[in-house]
């Protein structure tokens, strides 16, 4: 691996993303207006005391949620293109390596979104009133790493895809089945057991659950680094995962 052609590779993404302003948009506007018709669905309860308690639990999870989703699905459409446009095959025929592309791709996607979490967490935080008992800068922490995980999952997915359509087709496949057992629907412990086990090995529910324990204390717990490194080891283990099923081109 080269530090300079994954410098160089990532460049080069950012160049493109920030002439592509549908994507730009989707990134840095889209999870801040989902997040804020969650708020206007729990501001109409009928019972206003308990509706702000409801947002500032669910919202917040939603602050790993979103992005995840959204870096997923913009990640693995970006990198498909690149492989039917032949581009990847022109790219490796250079001395960069699967590892320089794919790291240089997460490095790039990972600046974007930390770009996307300081926008939403600022827009929860001040236009929705969202209350956080523990530091912002953990909940923007978590967030980029959850986001990062999207970007990793993402590129692995995109080597299974000989289409833009079925890019999209991987994210119910790859992300429902996390975001049903992660814990924000039902409580894990009254999950029956074989689902727990199933749980357990999702990283978004180690990504929820950090952001829980953020919103109970007003300081760092040791669960909650333990959850952000494994959601950072899930993040690159897909990345490798990625590097040795990457095709140069879709036939």
């Amino acid at each position: 691996m080269s530090p300079a052609l994954t410098t160089a590779t990532a460049g080069r993404v950012l160049r493109q993303l920030r002439h592509d302003h549908r994507t730009v948009a989707m990134m840095l506007v889209l999870p801040s207006a989902l997040l804020g018709l969650l708020y206007l669905v729990w501001a109409d309860v009928p019972t206003p005391p308990e509706a702000p308690e409801v947002f500032d639990r669910i919202g917040l999870t939603m602050l790993g949620v979103f992005p995840f989703v959204v870096m997923f699905l913009v990640t693995s459409i970006a990198m498909l293109r690149e492989r039917t446009s032949g581009t990847l095959e022109r790219l490796l025929t250079t001395p960069l390596s699967r590892p320089d592309l794919l790291l240089g791709y997460g490095a790039a996607f990972g600046l974007a979104a930390t770009v996307q979490a300081l926008v939403t967490v600022t827009v929860a935080t001040t236009v929705y009133d969202l209350d956080v008992a523990g530091p912002l800068a953990l909940v923007v922490l978590i967030a980029v790493v959850d986001a990062v995980l999207g970007v990793a999952l993402g590129l692995l997915a995109s080597a299974f895809a000989r289409s833009e359509f079925q890019a999209v087709q991987f994210m119910p496949v790859v992300v429902l089945p996390q975001f049903f057992l992660c814990g924000l629907l039902v409580p894990r412990e009254q999950l029956a057991g074989w689902l727990q086990a199933v749980s357990d090995a999702l990283p978004l529910t180690y990504a929820v659950e950090a952001l829980q324990e953020v919103g109970r204390s007003p300081e760092a717990t040791g669960t909650m680094w333990v959850d952000v490194g494994v959601v950072a080891g899930a993040a690159l283990l897909a990345l490798g995962l990625a590097a040795a099923t990457l095709r140069r081109r879709t036939s």
